[in-house]
Order: C-alpha cells, then structure tokens, then sequence
C-alpha cells in the first residue's frame, strides 16, 4: 500500500462560536504537529446564537479526547453539573417528571430492571420508577459528587453533564486551538470561489484577501454561507414533526443556588427551559408563531423568570430539520449550518461533536470518495431522525387540551412511523427497539415514556417464574441503597464551591 498523496493539506473553517471552535480544536489536536494548516475566518460583524448553554455526557468524552481538564474548563465557562433534566406540566399541569442520564436499577436474576418494576407495580407496589435512579433521587435532593468517589455504592455509575456559557466555551477553545497553530482570520466573507465541477477553493474577504483550502467547515450559522448559499445542498423541513420555529432568550441574575439539573416547562404554546450557572442563568421560551406572537412570547418568558434581567430578550426564528447532505463535495456543515432540532434535549453540542468523530473515522482524502460521504451523510441523518424522534415524543403523548397548541399537538402532528413503531412496540409489554449507535439508550426512553403517562398492556410473563417475594425485597434494597447514598453527599453548590468555583464576573 502506497502512501496518500493526495491527503488533505489545508482546511478552512468559516464561522467562529462554539461550532467552529470545537471544529478547529478537533482538527487541530488530530493534526498537531503536522504540516496541515487549519484557518478559522470569523466576523466581528456576525453575532453568534449561543444559547446552547446544556449538554449531555459525551460532551465530557469530547473534553478528555483534547485532554482537557474538566475543573478548569468548568471554571472558565462558569459551569455546573447536570443530572438530567426536569419536565414540569409535560403531560399534564401540575405534573412533572425526570429524565435522568445513567441506568435505572439493576437486573435481577438475567431479567430487565424495568420489566421487574412493571411487574412490581402490577402486583400493587407504587413505588415511583425514578426512586431506582440516582441522579433523579441526587436532584431531588440538591446533591452531587464526582461519581469516580462513590466507587463500591449504589452511585457509583451515576452519569453527569455540564451546564455551560456558549460564549467563554468558544473563548476557552480558541485559546487551545491557537496553542496548536490554528490561524483565525478576521474578516467578513464577500465572496466563494469553485472549480468548473463545483469544489469550493476558496473565500474571498470584504477586504479583498482570499483564504484557500483544499477542505472547507461551514460554521456559518442558518444561513450556511459554504453548504447553501454556494452548494445549494437543499433541506428537509421537519415542521410537520416538530412545529416550534421561534424562541425568544434572556439572561438573568441568579436569586438562588444553581440546581444540578436543567428544567423545561411547557407553556402555552410551546416550553421555556431554564439553565442555571455560576453566574447567571439562562432562560428560554420555544413558541409556535401559529399559536403565539412574538410579543407574548417575551411577556411570557418575563413573567416566568427570576431574578434583574441582564440582558434584552431576543427573538431567534429557525426552522427544524437537517441539510439533505452534511457533507457535500469538499465542504462539511455543522452546527446551524447542518441542520436544527430544538434545545429540549440538548443536544446541539453533541451533534458537532459526533459528527466530527464520524468525519474523522471516514476521514477523506482529495478525491472525496462519494462511498466515505454518503455512508458518512446516512449516518448524521440516522443520527438526526432519532433525536427527532426522541423529541416528538415528548409533544404527542401529552394528555394536555387547555390551548389550542396542545390540542394541535394531540390531534395534527404527524408521528415518524419509525416513532409510531417504538410507541406500539412499547405499548404492547414495555419492550424497546435497540439501534446501533444510539444516543438515548433505554433509560431516556423508559423515562419519557413513563413521565408522558404511557403504559404498557402487559409485562413479560417470565417474570411470573420469579419469587416476588425476592423480587421486591431486591428492589427495595437497592432504592434505599440509593438514597442512603445520595444523602451522604454534598449539596450541588458546596461541591461547585470546593471543587471548581468560577471567578466572579
């Protein structure tokens, strides 16, 4: 096997914020101390979105893969920790429920936990299916550890994730990105030149400059300045699955402690989630401009926070759905430039970041093999349609009917027939479909499934085999063995105090 000469050279990455950032850290801690070049060209005169303020634990993987240290990249982004998050009048008002990251319970005798809880509660226990979590039995009460600490208890597989500040995440990362050598280019992009077949080869500036590369990151935003405007790669609206297209933002003072935990409150028309910092917290309200203007949007959001407003409420219109290819010829989308699904589950983050590990598995060369970029688009688009789904399920199992958004909810919105198949697979005995590489594995599932009210007909009937003496004496022990456990750790804020107190702003 001969060597690549035709290996990438020079990579161009349009768009700055927490997207390109990562991007350019990624690439650059692959190809430290290479000849390959990475620029990053950003404009002063483009704002950057960054609410995306929660993530999910594999973010954390993606800090240890650049070999961050965790406390300090926390201190410098004003972070907390995060156990999950909290839904609050999902199903019905009044009503809330957790979805914890982790395992629920453990299983007995070769048998799935949950299917020994539908058991358990079919012969009258009514013990709540979230008091076998323990990150939902840590957020009840405000507590957190560091769960390598708990090794040998009931917490010791206990997952976390981080609440962060998008902006100071982008700051911190171009700081590491330019230790490595990424060059950033300020400068507002006028103009992209291709070959006669269409490959971009470079951009040109406002102010004339022309910035050449042989591959091209388009972290330009919604308006996909390289995937779009220059491809015209085309996207596949998810409007009829997920109807919200608008949010307005606001950042607050915080009058109590941050909570391990992010909250989504169903409103009117839409969710208002609530993320809380070291710092300050970050409110948001996700609205359907069929059902709500933007001017009750804001006064909703107003009239639901806490604590002096620190900055202007900010209407964000988007629309959800995905580019029909997130890497087309010799340019790769990511972020708002690849497609959109809203924060509910926080996700946006670990889309850049998995679809960063997958490009780097097919990782190309010059000549582009369409085989490496269309098994690489299938699975962003697999990877898309199962957080959709995920997502849509939160919205149609809602038993609410007091507006018309929830009624519309219930009644209109199309359900993905790879969703109506988990729902009618769940309903008939609590089974789940696996995938492969999935990102919600079954907790996530049974969690919402659970807390949106939905039952199964039935349990599997193996259980009956089982002693449900022994059965639920295991159970028992194991709940008690959890919060047991939880009790005896710190409050969320002493631990942020101890371990990584974020200097004042």
């Amino acid at each position: 096997m001969k060597k690549n000469a035709q290996s990438i050279q020079q990579f161009v990455i349009v768009g700055g914020g927490t997207t390109g950032w990562i991007a350019a850290a990624t690439l650059a801690n692959i190809f430290k101390g290479t000849a390959v070049g990475i620029t990053l060209v950003e404009s002063a005169e483009i704002g950057i979105i960054g609410v995306g303020e929660a993530t999910i634990p594999p973010f954390l993987a993606t800090l240890h893969s650049l070999g961050l240290d965790e406390a300090e990249f926390i201190k410098a982004t004003q972070g907390s920790f995060k156990l999950g998050i909290r839904f609050e009048d999902w199903h019905q008002r009044g009503e809330h429920y957790f979805h914890p990251f982790g395992s629920l319970g453990r299983s007995i005798d070769g048998h799935d936990f949950f299917q020994c809880w539908l058991k358990a509660r079919a012969e009258g226990d009514t013990t709540p299916l979230m008091a076998h979590s323990p990150e939902s039995v840590l957020s009840d009460h405000g507590k957190f550890f560091l769960p390598h600490k708990a090794l040998g208890t009931a917490l010791a597989g206990t997952h976390y994730a981080l609440h962060l500040d998008a902006t100071l995440v982008g700051q911190y990362l171009r700081a590491f990105a330019e230790k490595l050598g990424v060059v950033r280019v300020e400068g507002h992009v006028e103009s992209v030149q291709q070959t006669d077949v269409g490959d971009i080869t470079s951009v040109q500036l406002k102010d004339g400059r022309q910035i050449a590369g042989d591959f091209f990151v388009d972290c330009s935003g919604f308006r996909g300045l390289l995937i779009e405007q220059t491809l015209h790669t085309g996207y596949d609206d998810w409007s009829a699955y997920l109807p919200c297209n608008r949010a307005v933002t606001v950042q607050t003072k915080n009058v109590t402690a941050p909570t391990p935990y992010t909250t989504s409150t169903a409103k009117d028309s839409g969710w208002m989630w609530r993320i809380p910092l070291q710092h300050r917290t970050g409110n948001g309200y996700v609205f359907c401009d069929k059902f709500c203007s933007d001017e009750e949007a804001t006064a909703t959001l107003l009239a639901s926070v806490e604590g002096e407003l620190m900055t202007a409420p900010r209407v964000i219109p988007f629309v959800t759905g995905i580019r029909k290819q997130a890497w087309n010829r010799n340019c790769l989308a990511l972020g708002l430039a690849q497609g959109f699904l809203e924060p509910l589950e926080s996700t946006a983050i670990h889309l850049v970041s998995k679809t960063l590990a997958l490009f780097v598995r097919m990782f190309p060369d010059r000549s582009y093999n369409p085989l490496l970029r269309n098994e690489f688009n299938r699975r962003v688009r697999a990877d898309y349609e199962e957080i959709r789904d995920f997502l849509v399920l939160h919205y149609c199992t809602t038993q609410r009917s007091d507006t018309p958004f929830w009624r519309w909810c219930q009644t209109e919105m199309k359900i993905p027939p790879t969703l109506q198949q988990k729902l009618d697979f769940f309903r008939a005995a609590g089974g789940l479909i696996p995938g492969t590489e999935e990102l919600f594995q079954p907790t996530s599932w049974y969690a919402v499934f659970n807390g949106m009210g939905q039952e199964p007909a039935a349990y599997n009937p193996t259980l009956d085999a089982l002693d449900y003496s022994k059965l639920a004496m295991s159970m028992q022990r194991g709940k008690d063995a959890i919060l047991a456990a939880a009790l005896k750790q710190p409050s969320h804020a002493d631990f942020l105090a101890e371990y990584c107190q974020a200097p004042k702003i």
